[in-house]
């Protein structure tokens, strides 16, 4: 089955999405600062955490925290209701845009930080944050065995995870007689040429863990070369997942003419038809694993409350509801997964990877050398 809420959502903050993501991308490359930050605006949660007095009158709830977050960021709003409902603590939300961006903003805003938690920091981004020092130490005790691999520091919990992939309209090959690549090296044959679309590593975290996964398969001398032949093959670049999703792609709801495009191994169940078959596939072979983080915000006006939070974010219930909302899979694995994403959603056996600290020291450059090969 299809997840409708999921799919909903991509929908509508789809014109939000690209706005935020060519407004602030910039910024997550250049030095330029930043005055203030986006207005928050409230959740769910937070018309349900106030309190009626005798006399009627609504008052607001004893506590509150601000959630940083990006753009994508879903949960069910009975699921965020039950925070408050819990602990009293009522939740507002401040989303900058793209991973890119967000840490972006927190980087710019330390002094005066935008909220109290975080939520969204993956690990393309995440030396960049614990580097800058805009994370207080606190890490959740309620952290599952299998989150323990994904540990960087102190000062972020793993929450979810996530395959960034290839995906091929299977429909659009099928009606033109074309087998649909499978590799890296497929992607620059002639009979590919013109038809993928990839985000742009400066301004997408899809984008850079992409650029992660060639550079880890084609390896440090080959990986500019190979970007080479992409472009020489008429490789499409975008600014975010939503435009190449949605615009340039042909399958699932997208209304473009390119049958490849970047995206996540998560992504084939939003496709499945009427006869129970998705339309579309990942490329198991081109995966990057992402993982995304929460933290405590270093000076947050609520540190007990922005504690709770990333603890809340490791509860059952959240890790049950992350799969529908966001298409990401739990980092808890024990929790259960729908049933179309474990018969069309698997996770890659062996992911491209890179290490924590060969991205921080090496991801300006690798992106600078990218934008020089790749855009006129």
């Amino acid at each position: 089955m299809t997840h409708p809420t999921a799919r909903a959502r991509r929908r509508t903050a789809r014109s939000a999405a690209l706005a935020a993501t060519g407004a602030l991308a910039a910024l997550a490359l250049a030095g330029c600062s930043l005055g203030g930050g986006p207005a928050p605006s409230p959740s769910a949660s937070d018309q349900n955490a106030s309190e009626t007095s005798d006399d009627g009158a609504t008052s607001a709830p004893a506590s509150s925290i601000t959630l940083v977050t990006h753009d994508s960021f879903a949960l069910s709003e009975d699921v965020l209701a039950a925070f408050t409902d819990e602990t009293g603590i009522a939740v507002t939300q401040v989303a900058p845009g793209d991973a890119g961006a967000l840490v972006n903003q927190l980087v710019l805003t330390k002094s005066s930080p935008l909220g109290d938690v975080v939520y969204g920091i993956d690990n393309t981004f995440a030396s960049r944050a614990i580097d800058e020092g805009v994370l207080a130490p606190y890490t959740s005790p309620g952290l599952p065995a299998s989150a323990e691999p994904y540990l960087l520091g102190d000062a972020l919990t793993p929450v979810d995870l996530s395959d960034v992939c290839l995906n091929v309209d299977l429909a659009w090959f099928e009606e033109n007689g074309q087998e649909p690549p499978a590799s890296f090296d497929d992607l620059v044959q002639p009979e590919y040429a013109g038809l993928t679309v990839v985000t742009n590593p400066a301004t997408s975290s899809p984008g850079l863990a992409f650029l992660l996964a060639t550079i880890s398969a084609q390896g440090e001398d080959g990986w500019v070369g190979y970007w080479e032949q992409l472009r020489d093959n008429d490789v499409l670049v975008v600014d975010g997942w939503s435009d190449a999703y949605y615009v340039d792609f042909s399958g699932a709801e997208g209304e473009g003419d390119r049958p490849i495009v970047l995206s996540y191994a998560s992504s084939p169940p939003a496709s499945v038809g009427d006869d129970g078959v998705p339309t579309t596939a990942a490329l198991l072979d081109t995966c990057f694993r992402q993982v995304e983080y929460a933290g405590v915000l270093e000076g947050a006006a609520n540190p007990e409350g922005a504690q709770a939070f990333v603890d809340f974010l490791l509860s059952p219930e959240v890790q049950a509801d992350v799969p529908g909302q966001m298409y990401v899979y739990p980092i808890d694995s024990s929790v259960a997964l729908p049933d179309d994403w474990a018969e069309f959603a698997p996770l890659a056996t062996a992911p491209h990877e890179v290490p924590a600290d060969e991205i921080a020291a090496n991801r300006s450059d690798w992106i600078d050398t990218w934008t020089a090969a790749v855009l006129p």
